[in-house]
């Protein structure tokens, strides 16, 4: 078992959970609010178990809401990033990547691969960047957009489910 190093979740009311965990799931408070709706039991101060519940729910939503938050990600080296419009969150992740280190080319490689994702998919390419450099990206990148849209779609699932365990582990 993992505990918080930060807090208790049980021990939190239903605002100061929700302010904690709002942004597990990008732009997403809806998550954490039913997952505190669920029951605030000792077990959720593991984190293996909170990020359990968190992704049933994620995974349990209907297919508009799933596509909502997958649409909340910012583009990885998007103009987000280079505006420093990101979440805090988001930001550590793409600079722990790399991402603010690249070249030129690999920003327009980036745009390029952005633009074309969205254009077949109709949301943004997903992927939890923690552990990978930008090289690696550029790679998944380039596999992913041969994908079925559905294949895709579950994998920005699974890869969203990814980035909220690497936060909750952070806290």
């Amino acid at each position: 078992m993992s505990r918080f190093q930060t807090l208790t979740p049980s021990s939190l009311s239903r605002e100061d959970f929700v302010k904690a965990f709002a942004d597990i799931y990008e732009h997403s408070p809806w998550v954490a609010e039913k997952a505190y709706d669920l029951g605030s039991a000792s077990d959720i101060d593991d984190i293996q178990t909170l990020h359990a519940r968190m992704s049933d729910i994620l995974l349990s939503a209907d297919h508009a809401r799933q596509l909502a938050l997958i649409n909340a990600h910012p583009d990885l080296a998007g103009k987000a990033a280079v505006q420093g419009q990101l979440t805090e969150a988001s930001t550590h992740e793409q600079a722990g990547a790399g991402i603010h280190q690249c070249t030129a080319e690999e920003f327009a490689r980036f745009t390029e691969l952005n633009e074309a994702y969205k254009a077949r998919f109709a949301f943004p390419f997903i992927m939890a960047v923690k552990g990978s450099n930008r090289h690696q990206i550029l790679a998944a990148f380039e596999t992913r957009i041969h994908n079925p849209a559905e294949t895709e779609f579950a994998c920005a699932l699974a890869e969203i489910n990814k980035i909220a365990m690497f936060r909750l582990q952070a806290l």
